[in-house]
């Protein structure tokens, strides 16, 4: 079995291996070592990526005991290699992992909660919890997490032999018996747990929730540690000075300005709604009572008020009332309805008169044309009874 270097070492990023075995696999190398301080993906979290020799190594995957890393190219069997890690990404991804385990650890020993689900993505972690949660209750959850990492805390971690394994209580989602790994953080924490993580809680940096969601009975929580939330955090106010600068409101003001925008917003639709329906009149008003069709065009209306004029002139016509709505260079809109003819069988000849999509209900059929208003009112023609 391949040698686990990151159970001795979370912090090592450069090592030394001998190389067991390369096969072509579908989409690269799969390449196995002696050795490896590569973490393979389990237990929620991602694989380490990095390299080995001239080798990009792309996934770290564990099968039956050895690390099979998937490589961008061929390694020479029985030759050493040196390996590095992008340990950023591995540091980033130990600290969201101890700051799950203290999370998990404060809810499960104060509310009796368990962690039936986590997920490490690339903007941020999700944890499942068993039961409800209040966001007071979380944010008390966070302050004691940000406390601990404050307090700076060490991290154990260590195989325990099958006696003290017996007499230990830790969380795991299975049934361990041999060869388990504890992961314990004093005040928090003790889980079985198979990934790297930080030595002392200080370098976790921060927890921060971030939401909370009904899921499955329980809650769904989005939470972010260390360096990703620095950059969620410094992500977040250039939004935050930028929505400022737009409302000419100082960002401790930017709730109350928004506020005022929406009332605003809201104003101005009502008033807008007013004046279309009273645009829709006068333009069905304006068109005469007819045994035929009608057919107007119009730059102006939403599709609201389009079928709502043309519901008011198919009340006025015997064949079919036509509003298209949009200008040649966009193309046009189209919503026609009849009170007597069966404009779903008309559909396709409609379409094909005006070089447009589109199908509905016996009643009323919607869509785009693409030809020109003078071809619309041309391919019309023949139609219009």
């Amino acid at each position: 079995m391949t040698e686990k270097l990151y159970y001795a070492d979370s912090h090592l990023a450069v090592f030394s291996a001998l190389v067991l075995s390369c096969e072509q696999a579908k989409k690269g190398f799969a390449v196995v070592l002696d050795r490896t301080a590569f973490f393979p993906e389990g237990g929620g979290q991602s694989a380490d990526t990095g390299t080995l020799g001239s080798a990009r190594v792309l996934d770290a995957q564990e099968r039956g005991g050895d690390v099979v890393h998937l490589c961008d190219a061929p390694l020479p069997v029985g030759e050493r290699v040196e390996g590095r890690l992008d340990f950023e990404r591995r540091l980033r991804r130990m600290q969201n992992h101890s700051g799950e385990h203290i999370v998990s650890g404060l809810v499960h020993n104060r509310f009796g909660f368990d962690n039936v689900g986590f997920h490490m993505g690339e903007d941020c972690m999700t944890i499942d919890f068993s039961g409800e949660l209040s966001w007071e209750e979380l944010m008390d959850v966070e302050q004691r997490a940000n406390e601990l990492v404050r307090e700076n805390v060490p991290v154990r971690v260590w195989f325990p032999d099958a006696e003290e394994l017996a007499a230990l209580d830790y969380r795991s989602k299975l049934e361990l018996t041999e060869n388990v790994r504890i992961v314990e953080i004093p005040g928090a924490d003790r889980c079985a747990c198979c990934a790297p993580h930080v030595t002392r809680t200080g370098e976790i940096g921060a927890v921060k929730i971030l939401d909370s969601q009904r899921h499955r009975g329980g809650v769904r929580l989005s939470v972010v540690c260390g360096m990703d939330a620095l950059e969620l955090f410094r992500a977040q106010q250039e939004s935050v000075t930028e929505i400022s600068r737009l409302l000419s409101a100082k960002r401790g003001e930017i709730a109350g300005a928004v506020r005022r925008v929406l009332a605003e917003q809201q104003r101005l639709k009502e008033r807008c709604d007013a004046l279309s329906a009273a645009l829709i009149e006068r333009l069905a008003a304006d068109c005469a009572p007819t045994d035929g069709s009608l057919v107007l065009f119009d730059s102006l209306l939403d599709e609201i008020a389009q079928r709502e004029l043309v519901n008011l002139l198919a009340e006025k016509c015997g064949g079919f009332a036509a509003v298209f709505c949009g200008a040649d260079a966009e193309g046009w809109r189209y919503i026609i309805g009849s009170r007597r003819l069966d404009l779903r069988a008309m559909a396709k000849t409609i379409n094909a008169a005006v070089n447009g999509r589109g199908g509905g209900r016996p009643e009323m059929i919607t869509g785009r044309a693409a030809a020109s208003r003078e071809e619309i009112e041309s391919g019309l023609k023949s139609l219009i009874v």
